[in-house]
C-alpha cells in the first residue's frame, strides 16, 4: 500500500521551502501526497498564492480558510484557534500515516496539536535553529518536542534537538530545502527578471525583507529607523511583503507610501515566486531587513546581508550578513560597508552552512521509509532516561 503523507503550507514563504520536497513526494511510486494549503495561501490581500501552487502542478487535497482579516496579536491567536477546528476534521477524515510541517510559522501549532491528539507521525524540518526576536522560536521549539522526525538544516541545530532530549536516531541533517531551488532550477537572466517583475532594474539595488518583530510588545517599533535610513539613501529599493503578522498592515502601508514618494526608484512586490525571488537575490546589490532568507538563502549568492535588529538573533550565519541595530546610523554604516568592493571582494570563495541543495532526497528518503507505529510515536528522552537512572 502507498504510504500517505499530508504536507501543510501556509504561505510563500514555506511552499518555496517545500517545493522541491513536494515534487519529489508527488511523483514517488509509493507515496500518496496529500497537500493541505491554509492560512495566507488563501489571502488575496497575501497574493492568494494558493494558484502558485495549482500552477506548479500540485493537485490540493484540502483548503483551509483560517487567517482573519486583522493586524492584531489577538488576530494571531484567533487563527491558530480557527484551523485548529478545522484541521480537526480535515486529518480526521484524512488519517495520513505521516504528517509533514516546516519552519517556525505561529499556524503551524494548528496542525502538530491536531496530529498529535490523532496519533498521527509528525515530520518537521527546520528544528533546532535560533531567532531569540520572534514568538517563531518559541513555536520552532514547540513543533520540535511534539513531532517525531527532524530535519535539520545544520549540524549544530541537529545537535541541538538532541540536547533537548530527542533521541538521535529520529534527527537527520538535510540542509535547508530552500536550497534546492539554486541546484535544480535555471535562474532568470537580468533581461528576462526585469520581464517578469514589470521594471527595469538599476544599480545599486537594495532589495528589503523585514517582518513585524513578534516578541516585541510593538511588533514595528524597530521599522522606523529602517525607513529613516531607506529615506536617505539614492539606491533604487525594491519592498518584499511582509508576513501576515501582528503589524504587517503597518509595514505595507509604509513601504507603499515609501514606494509613491520615490516614483521609479522604489517598488512593492506582494508576493515573489521562488524562481523570481530567487533571480531577484542574485541581481540586487544588497538585501536588508529581518527576514531569515538573509541568513539561510542570500548567502549562496555571497550576496552582502544587512540584519537589522533582534528578530534573527541567535541564528547561526555566513561571513556576508552583517548585523545592525535598529538605529538609522546604525543601519545606514552596514548598508555602505555592503556596498563596498572590500566587503565584496572579502566573500569570494564562501560557502553557506544552510546546505548543499540536496535536502529534499534526504528529506524524501527518511519518509518512505522509516518504520511506522507505536515505536515512532513513543518517544524515549535522552534527558528523562538520566534522570531516571540516576534515581535508581
Amino acid at each position: 500500500m502507498k504510504r500517505k503523507i499530508a504536507v501543510v503550507t501556509t504561505s510563500r514563504a514555506d511552499y518555496s521551502h517545500l517545493y522541491w520536497p513536494l515534487r519529489e513526494l508527488s511523483v514517488h511510486p509509493d507515496v500518496e501526497l496529500k497537500i493541505i494549503a491554509m492560512a495566507a495561501h488563501l489571502s488575496p490581500e497575501f497574493g492568494a498564492t494558493i494558484h502558485e501552487i495549482e500552477r506548479d502542478g500540485f493537485e490540493i487535497a484540502e483548503r483551509i480558510e483560517c487567517l482573519l482579516s486583522s493586524d492584531t496579536d489577538v488576530g494571531m491567536a484567533k487563527t491558530i484557534g480557527l484551523a485548529t477546528l478545522s484541521l480537526a476534521d480535515v486529518l480526521g477524515r484524512m488519517r495520513p500515516d505521516l504528517l509533514l510541517l516546516i519552519a517556525d510559522r505561529y499556524e503551524m501549532l494548528a496542525p502538530v496539536s491536531v496530529a498529535l491528539a490523532l496519533r498521527i507521525p509528525i515530520a518537521h524540518i527546520e528544528g533546532g535553529e535560533v531567532s531569540e526576536g520572534a514568538i517563531d522560536d518559541a513555536v520552532r521549539n514547540a513543533l520540535t518536542m511534539m513531532s517525531h522526525i527532524h530535519f535539520t538544516s545544520t549540524q549544530s541545530a541537529r545537535e541541538r534537538v538532541i540536547a533537548m532530549g530527542e533521541e538521535s536516531w529520529r534527527v537527520y541533517r538535510a540542509g535547508a530545502p530552500s536550497l534546492d531551488q539554486l541546484r535544480r532550477r535555471t535562474l532568470l537572466t537580468r533581461e528576462q527578471l526585469e520581464n517578469r517583475i514589470g521594471i527595469a532594474l538599476k544599480h545599486p539595488a537594495v532589495l528589503v525583507a523585514y517582518h513585524p518583530v513578534t516578541l516585541a510588545r510593538d511588533t514595528v517599533r524597530e521599522a522606523d529607523s529602517l525607513f529613516a535610513a531607506l529615506k536617505t539613501l539614492p539606491d533604487q529599493i525594491l519592498f518584499c511583503y511582509p508576513n501576515a503578522d501582528a503589524g504587517s498592515r503597518n509595514l505595507i502601508e509604509r513601504a507603499r507610501a515609501f514606494a509613491a514618494s520615490r516614483n521609479e526608484d522604489a517598488h512593492v512586490f506582494v508576493n515573489l515566486d521562488a524562481l523570481t525571488y530567487w533571480s531577484l537575490l542574485k541581481q540586487v546589490d544588497v538585501l536588508a531587513g529581518n527576514s531569515s532568507s538573509g541568513i539561510m538563502e542570500s548567502a549562496s549568492f555571497a550576496l552582502p546581508t544587512v540584519n537589522i535588529g533582534v528578530r534573527q538573533q541567535g541564528r547561526e550565519r555566513a561571513p556576508n550578513v552583517l548585523d545592525a541595530a535598529a538605529e538609522t546610523s546604525s543601519i545606514l554604516a552596514a548598508i555602505v560597508r555592503a556596498k563596498s568592493p572590500e566587503f565584496r571582494g572579502s566573500l569570494q570563495g564562501m560557502t553557506n552552512p544552510y546546505g548543499e541543495g540536496v535536502a529534499s532526497e534526504k528529506i524524501v528518503e527518511v519518509l518512505t521509509t522509516v518504520a511506522l507505529g507505536e515505536e515512532l510515536l513513543m518517544k524515549c528522552h535522552a534527558a528523562r532516561r538520566a534522570l531516571s537512572t540516576s534515581a535508581d
